[in-house]
């Protein structure tokens, strides 16, 4: 039985399209472990990050499950030359979920900063936690883009530009 989740009302209020995933909340954490459990590439398993700077801000990064942010890029996306990822105390008290299932969306106050990674954009369809391990969001990188109003940037290739044309 699917369970009832906030993250389903805002996505259903605000008429996004997106398809509701489950799999076994037996499975190990981590986005590769979902993704084999789904069907899918390790890469369309989105890691939701969140990344305080040294002003006390607060971001969300999204990067694909077999993706990492070079840290000069985030430095520059974030303004700030001392960032570190929160505790699991902090994103706790960031979003209201813990570290392994954190949606993209329906959380932010208004003025947070979410980015996602440019190369994300070419896959068919991304997942994304739900806030609840076992159940995933299946989702075009455009509607994910829309619901949390991300920021598409280069994150993780060292030859382009961080911030598109």
């Amino acid at each position: 039985m699917q369970k009832h989740l906030p993250v389903f009302d805002f996505l259903d209020a605000n008429k996004f399209v997106y398809k509701r995933e489950t799999f076994p909340d037996t499975t190990e954490k981590g986005a590769a472990n979902v993704a084999h459990a789904l069907g899918f590439r390790e890469r369309q398993m989105v890691k939701t990050l969140i990344f305080e700077t040294d002003k006390n801000e607060c971001a969300l990064v999204m990067v694909g499950g077999d993706q990492n942010a070079i840290s000069g890029h985030l430095k520059k996306v974030l303004g700030s030359r001392n960032i570190s990822m929160c505790s699991p105390e902090k994103v706790k008290a960031v979003t209201g979920y813990v570290i392994g299932s954190i949606p993209p969306f329906h959380w932010q106050p208004e003025g947070f900063k979410t980015f996602l990674e440019e190369s994300l954009c070419a896959e068919e369809v991304l997942g994304v936690g739900t806030g609840c391990w076992g159940e995933e969001i299946l989702i075009t990188p455009n509607e994910l883009i829309k619901a949390s109003k991300a920021v598409v940037v280069n994150l993780t290739d060292r030859e382009r530009p961080i911030f598109p044309e």
